[in-house]
């Protein structure tokens, strides 16, 4: 099979969407993820993947590897723990801890937090791996760029923004969630 061919995306394509767009809904994840996962799926299968020739084929091939796919992101959405943030009292809003500075006439000790916080963070941010650094750092920025002005800085695709910032995030939050102390034992203490 050439991978290189039009006709496998046109008629791959339209399925692929719809598929990807039925799981996503139960995997918490954004369809154009799947939809992106697949496609590499397929690109990494080569030869052994689906001739588009054969009608049936492809299709259960697809249903196959968007199942599959949206399985993984369920597996990977239970083993990562969300961090809880800054304590309910806080009335910073929606807005990111990154981006939050200290109320006037905040106490010192939420002041020196807050600067721990975005310490730790700026540092996991230049420990990431290609051009996750710079990509984290446009999208922490205080100008609050819009998608097009990153891809336009980067000379990054606007396409491809999602994605990277999906997987740069998932490197970051690995990466944090091996500093942060283990939790407490569970279960009952011997």
């Amino acid at each position: 099979m050439d991978l290189l061919k039009a006709d496998l995306f046109e008629k791959l394509g339209p399925l692929l969407s719809a598929e990807a767009a039925a799981e996503a809904a139960g995997t918490g994840v954004d369809a154009a993820d799947l939809e992106q996962a697949v496609w590499v799926r397929l690109l990494e299968r080569g030869r052994s993947a689906p001739d588009p020739a054969e009608p049936a084929e492809p299709a259960r091939w697809l249903r196959r590897a968007v199942r599959a796919e949206a399985r993984l992101a369920r597996r990977r959405a239970r083993r990562e723990i969300p961090y809880d943030g800054p304590p309910a009292g806080d009335s910073a809003g929606d807005e990111p801890a990154a981006r939050r500075e200290p109320a006037v006439g905040a106490e010192p000790e939420d002041a020196l937090l807050h600067g721990e916080v975005n310490r730790a963070l700026r540092s996991a941010v230049a420990r990431l791996p290609g051009r996750c650094p710079e990509l984290m750092k446009a999208f922490l920025s205080p100008r609050d760029l819009t998608y097009r002005e990153i891809a336009g800085e980067l000379g990054i695709s606007q396409g491809s923004l999602g994605p990277v910032r999906s997987r740069c995030l998932g490197c970051l939050r690995r990466m944090l969630a091996a500093e942060v102390a283990a939790p407490g034992l569970r279960g009952m203490e011997r």
